[in-house]
């Protein structure tokens, strides 16, 4: 990892803990992995007006299957992990059999013990889940970390109310299990501000230049006969003072002392409201509001974390400078804080959709550009690695395709990867944009193809073009078009903005080397088709590299 920059990897995560990082070299972990519910999760999309759009994409599927590489790890556990692992790893394996959760287990136990090599002996792990395999997670945990580096479990309450709950009480809250590798982690104090009840209670007493204060014992819990003295005629308590009289007169002379209009009152030691660093968060947060469809911060990714949860995590449990890794990192709001309050940071994810979506939040959020502020590892890079994504996984070279220039992944179908059916077949992304007086949104369709190319295809594309209503077309392929293919895309005619008062090619044809090589859309300006991220100060920072 040295001299390395920021950097996003696209790819199983065990596979990239694995190849990519070595070992003591991060300071802190937050994951948020699926848990395992058997629900599938989407993507909500936005169109030009700002409206969410009625096309969403599956993220991901959080459901796990015993299949040949659950039960290969499973195998791999029991050849090479510590003994206790294997002990429980295989207790596990008893009682629960070959089913989902099974699966779920054996892909979580391989990923935390590369997670807890890979962090440093001063590092801290935070695990964000909930009640599905919560109970399973914490034995996983207290066995790799070892149960006296457990922390906390943090109770997280991510809504206010449930509707759905008939026969069991409504589940609102998340658990967040915090582990560190060893007694040296840090760890900061997080506080909060008082509550306005409690201040108006407490702090009930006004100084004359206008400080609320409150006020507090002075005398000692336990007797101390050498503390007992008399003080402007205040008799102590028979315990004695808290404070000795060289501390009772510096205090007096800094207008601390209360001191009562009857002398046989007891003096009382005034605390400054201003001097309150405020109350210290607990175990249970129920401050941190969840992200509704109203927040500015949303993005439309499912599971989404508000940004001020991972602020409060990474400055407890990290310094300025420290490396941040979230290994299963979605949009990318571990990313987002660890940016945000100077932290170097990694993120690995599966899919293309996600990278895509980190990229745009950096720069939205904070003008960082690929390659220049920070690398991201597992993207084609040239043609030969494109074709060999389009190999491995069609869908995912299709989304990275679409990401290229800034396409909006079509889906609909719940739970799919592919495209809508029916009416909007070979329409696999589409850009939204404004180019109308009135300011009413048009679309330009956009068609990814892997394979062999023909000229019928760009006649089915036109059809589609005509038939959505669209303004314009975008086809992209990994093959060189034939020539009939270009005269095809020329007569299909222009497309004359009303806005810009000029013509633009109505059918495009984009190569995945052009595209590589900086080739982009003609087209009218448009705004971001992804959600943009809120831009985001840092007071003083700059892109830090690894050392």
């Amino acid at each position: 990892m040295a001299n390395h920059k920021n950097t996003l990897y696209y790819g199983d995560n065990l596979k990239i803990l694995r190849e990519y990082l070595a070992d003591d070299s991060v300071d802190l972990i937050y994951l948020d992995p699926p848990f395992n519910s058997n629900r599938n999760y989407n993507v909500l999309f936005k169109d030009e007006s700002g409206a969410d759009s009625a096309a969403q994409l599956m993220a991901f599927d959080d459901t796990w299957h015993w299949d040949n590489a659950a039960a290969d790890t499973y195998h791999e556990l029991i050849a090479t992990a510590a003994p206790h692992i294997v002990g429980m790893i295989g207790a596990f394996y008893g009682f629960i059999g070959t089913n989902q959760m099974m699966a779920y287990l054996v892909m979580m136990t391989a990923r935390l013990i590369e997670l807890h090599r890979v962090l440093k002996p001063t590092g801290s792990l935070y695990l964000h889940c909930d009640p599905t395999a919560s109970h399973y997670l914490k034995i996983v945990l207290d066995t790799i970390f070892g149960s006296q580096n457990f922390r906390n479990e943090i109770i997280w309450k991510r809504q206010s109310a449930h509707n759905d709950a008939r026969k069991k009480y409504a589940v609102i809250t998340d658990s967040i299990f915090y582990y560190v590798k060893s007694d040296k982690a840090p760890f900061d104090v997080v506080r909060k501000p008082l509550e306005d009840n409690y201040v108006e209670s407490a702090y009930r007493h006004i100084d004359e230049d206008g400080r609320r204060y409150r006020l507090s014992d002075l005398r000692s819990p336990n007797p101390r006969p050498n503390l007992i003295y008399e003080y402007k005629g205040y008799k102590p308590h028979p315990n004695g003072w808290a404070v000795s009289r060289e501390k009772m007169e510096q205090l007096d002379s800094e207008n601390r002392l209360h001191l009562p209009k009857k002398q046989d009152g007891r003096i009382q030691l005034k605390r400054y409201l201003d001097e309150n660093a405020g109350q210290a968060v607990p175990n249970l947060w129920d401050d941190i509001l969840p992200l509704h469809g109203s927040a500015t911060e949303l993005l439309g990714y499912p599971t989404q974390k508000p940004v001020a949860l991972l602020e409060r995590i990474i400055a407890a449990s990290s310094n300025e400078g420290d490396v941040v890794l979230d290994p299963f990192c979605g949009c990318g709001t571990a990313i987002h804080a660890a940016q945000k309050l100077k932290r170097r940071w990694l993120g690995i994810d599966i899919t293309h959709l996600a990278i895509a979506l980190q990229k745009y939040r950096l720069k939205d959020a904070f003008g960082l550009i690929e390659k220049d502020d920070y690398n991201v590892i597992g993207e084609p890079e040239d043609l030969q690695a494109a074709q060999q994504l389009a190999l491995d996984d069609r869908y995912q070279f299709q989304w990275w395709a679409l990401s290229l220039i800034q396409a909006q992944p079509l889906g609909g179908d719940t739970g799919k990867k592919h495209g809508k059916k029916g009416a909007d077949k070979g329409i696999d992304g589409i850009i939204s944009f404004v180019d109308d007086p009135k300011n009413k949104p048009k679309k330009l369709i956009v068609q990814v193809k892997s394979g062999k190319v023909k000229s019928g295809d760009l006649r089915d594309l036109v059809g589609a073009i005509d038939r959505e209503h669209a303004a314009m077309g975008v086809f992209i392929t990994l093959e060189e078009p034939t020539k009939e293919m270009l005269k095809e895309a020329l007569s299909a005619g222009l497309y004359h903005s009303p806005n810009w008062n000029r013509d633009y090619p109505r059918l495009q044809i984009l190569t995945i080397e052009a595209l590589l090589a900086g080739a982009a859309v003609n087209m009218p300006p448009t705004a971001k088709t992804y959600k943009k991220a809120q831009k985001e100060t840092i007071q003083d920072g700059e892109q830090q590299s690894f050392l």
